[in-house]
This record gives structure tokens, C-alpha cells and sequence, in this order.
């Protein structure tokens, strides 16, 4: 199946069905983790979320273009800097969506990224979830970890009760992960969203703040939930922050 020339620059233009793959091309090759790993919104055992900012296009687009073979034909996450920033510049700046990038503790390099669009607030309380691993970090768990982190920091923090994800029933993978997670099959929605060239079918999966969500629990002695003791925390500046919820 052939993929558009340009990614879409829209985080909604793609659902859920995002994968975890390759090699960085051209002049622009991938740098090495960054000591600067920004603010931790949730820590867990091997990861950390964090917000977006427009400083990481490097870093992301590299990985992005490295992962193509493994997104495709799920994913279009951009891939040059000028798309990085119109995409991050949405998540930061519009109070219906916000995003997060899951790093590795170990080094702070970003592993994949989760974001939260068509938030809706009132008597709905929801939102729907799209999210994509790196190739580096494909089956290592580290983004079952850290959409752990970001359902509960959903249903705590942003007040959430109901939050859903759209899948192609062949991206097998990506419903391994929501299941094991503990979200439910609630439906199959025809000719759901136009991804590649053709509308796709997607099974709709859903998790609500009642349900028990099965994720690894911060490590012992972390301090408050799923954040460890401040001296462990990231301390340098953040970059810009999305509106408050």
C-alpha cells in the first residue's frame, strides 16, 4: 500500500492505530539523548511522560523517519522540522488536544508519544487517544508503561472519565496493547476515519476512570503516585506548556 508523499500534519488525521520502526536519512541524522529531558508530568518505573516542545523536532523527526517500515500503513507522524512544529504548536496550543511524549528513564531519549485529542469536557468527560512507538523502543513495554501513565494522568489530573481509541482490526499490535491495558471492545465503526488513501474500518476500544486500568505501579519508595522522590525528578526548564485543563 502506497503512502502519501507528506505526512499529515494533523494529529487527528490519523487514529490510534499507531505502531511502534529504521534509519535516519539525509542531513539531518539522529542526535544523540539529551541531559536535557524536560519536566516529568508522570514518572513511572522505566518511563516518563512529558509535554511536547517545539525544541525536540530533531530528535522526533529523526526517529520518525528511522520508524517508517514499522508505521506504515498504520501511522504518519511528521517527518521534517517544519511539520514537527505546525503538529507540536496544535498539541501545545489547543485546549481540545494535548500530547506527551513517553522517554526512557534510563537516558531520557523519547520512545514513542501519546496524545489526548477531541477532548470534550461538560457531562462527556472524554477523550480520544493516538499514540506511536519508535523502532528503538518496539516490544520492550515501555509504551505499555507510559499509556499506563497517561490514562492516569487523564483521570486524575485532567478530570477525564471516559477515554477511547480507534484501531484498524489488522494492526493486531496496538490491540494487544489496549487490551492489556484493560480497555473494552465497544464497537466497529465502517469507513471510520481516511488514513492513506482510503476510509478504514476501526474497532472502537474504551477505558473509563471506573475501570481497573492494569499497568505496572511505580516503583517502591517513588514517592507520590507515579512520580519518584524530587531528587530523582527532571529539573531543567520546561518548554512551552499546553493550556490548563
Amino acid at each position: 500500500m502506497a503512502a502519501p508523499p507528506d505526512p499529515p500534519t494533523n494529529p487527528r488525521d490519523a487514529s490510534a492505530d499507531h505502531a511502534t520502526a529504521g534509519h535516519a536519512s539525509g542531513p539531518e541524522a539522529a542526535p544523540g539523548p539529551r541531559s536535557d529531558v524536560g519536566v516529568a508530568v508522570e514518572v513511572g518505573r522505566r518511563t516518563f511522560i512529558r509535554h511536547y516542545r517545539l525544541d525536540d523536532a530533531a530528535e522526533f523527526t529523526a526517529l520518525a523517519r528511522e520508524s517508517t517500515r514499522l508505521h506504515r500503513p498504520w501511522l504518519f507522524p511528521p517527518r521534517t522540522q517544519a511539520d514537527y512544529v505546525a503538529y507540536a504548536r496544535r498539541l501545545l496550543e489547543d485546549p481540545s488536544r494535548t500530547g506527551y511524549l513517553v522517554c526512557d528513564r534510563a537516558d531520557g531519549r523519547i520512545a514513542g508519544f501519546i496524545n489526548i485529542n477531541n477532548i470534550v469536557e461538560g457531562a462527556f468527560l472524554s477523550g480520544a487517544l493516538g499514540y506511536g512507538a519508535f523502532a528503538h523502543a518496539a516490544g520492550r513495554g515501555l509504551m505499555t508503561e507510559g499509556l499506563g501513565l497517561v490514562v492516569r494522568h487523564a483521570f486524575g489530573p485532567l478530570g477525564l472519565h471516559r477515554l477511547e481509541v480507534n484501531i484498524q482490526p489488522r494492526n493486531q499490535s496496538s490491540i494487544a496493547l489496549v487490551r492489556r491495558l484493560g480497555f473494552r471492545l465497544e464497537g466497529f465503526s465502517p469507513d471510520f476515519l481516511f488514513i492513506d488513501g482510503a476510509w478504514r474500518d476501526h474497532e472502537r476500544w474504551a477505558i473509563t476512570a471506573e475501570m481497573e486500568l492494569r499497568s505496572p505501579r511505580p516503583a517502591p519508595g517513588s514517592g507520590e503516585a507515579n512520580r519518584p522522590p524530587e531528587a530523582e525528578r527532571p529539573t531543567v526548564p520546561p518548554g512551552p506548556s499546553p493550556p490548563a485543563r
